[in-house]
């Protein structure tokens, strides 16, 4: 290669390689066989000022939402999780005094933390999933296997959270009002162990629930096959299907401390395979349905 006056033999060899670049919709160069896709940010015409600002706000705001309600859904199922596989395999194998002091002291600190991080992931939840249906349109939305995964999980964690506060909270009242009048010296509240009782079989639908929720959620940004995939089945049987087996697992709760229905929410291990079972079923139509 001859080199040319003036100029050095690596400019020289970084002039014979030179390409032009591509002029593509998508914005994509070839710097010295890299092929590079530049973001839409980046190759898009500069912004004022105030225009940048502006979204740079609207980003802070929207990561900020998705940030609490990582840290609060951590801390709600994390107590979900924590009543199951420690707090009440203990309580269960464990002498009636202690488990009394249990209920009168351990279980009280437990509960704002479990109640308030449930509403913080409720509430940042419905925020994040309106501003998604609002941006596509309910249209596109509820026909997209995206906004579909999204809707499934936050139909799950809705009745999670609707299960803790309604269903959890009032009898763990009653519970730790009998315990406190033990500790006392007193008597327990006659309806103290029914109470138990729903505490037990809603906090185990929770924890059978958290399964199937938390696989579709993540599932929106960690599997592709169900976010990527055209929707062309029937979204009308995909609905009253989930709807109808959520409705058949919430009645359950509902009617009754006792039956056959709630053998299975007796042990984690069985509550744990009725979630991993629940997932499969609901996959399964996910393919099928659409």
């Amino acid at each position: 290669m001859r080199e040319v006056a003036g100029s050095s033999p690596a400019a020289t060899t970084i002039k014979s390689i030179t390409r032009t670049p591509s002029t593509s919709s998508q914005n994509r160069q070839d710097f010295s066989g890299f092929d590079i896709t530049l973001p839409s940010q980046l190759s898009s015409a500069p912004k004022s000022r105030s225009g940048v600002r502006v979204t740079s706000l609207v980003d802070t705001f929207l990561f900020s939402l998705h940030w609490i309600h990582l840290l609060s859904a951590v801390l709600w199922i994390g107590t979900v999780y924590f009543f199951n596989f420690f707090l009440m395999p203990f309580v269960e194998g464990t002498r009636p005094e202690i488990r009394t002091e249990v209920f009168y002291k351990l279980v009280p600190l437990t509960l704002p933390g479990f109640r308030w991080s449930s509403l913080v992931t409720f509430l940042t939840g419905a925020l994040i999933y309106l501003q998604r249906l609002t941006a596509a349109g309910a249209p596109v939305f509820f026909s997209w296997p995206y906004g579909l995964a999204i809707s499934v999980g936050a139909l799950l964690g809705t009745v999670m959270f609707l299960n803790g506060w309604f269903i959890m909270h009032p009898e763990q009242e009653v519970v730790i009002a009998s315990a406190t009048r033990v500790a006392q010296g007193g008597q327990p509240l006659p309806e103290a162990a029914a109470s138990g009782r729903r505490v037990v079989l809603a906090s185990r639908t929770n924890l059978l629930l958290s399964i199937p929720t938390v696989f579709f959620m993540g599932a929106v940004s960690h599997y592709p096959s169900i976010a990527a995939r055209s929707a062309e089945g029937s979204l009308t049987w995909f609905w009253i299907f989930i709807l109808v087996i959520t409705g058949a697992i919430e009645i359950n709760v509902l009617t009754g401390v006792h039956g056959v229905t709630k053998k299975p929410l007796d042990t984690v291990t069985g509550t744990l395979c009725g979630g991993f079972i629940l997932t499969v079923a609901f996959y399964l139509l996910f393919q099928m349905l659409l």
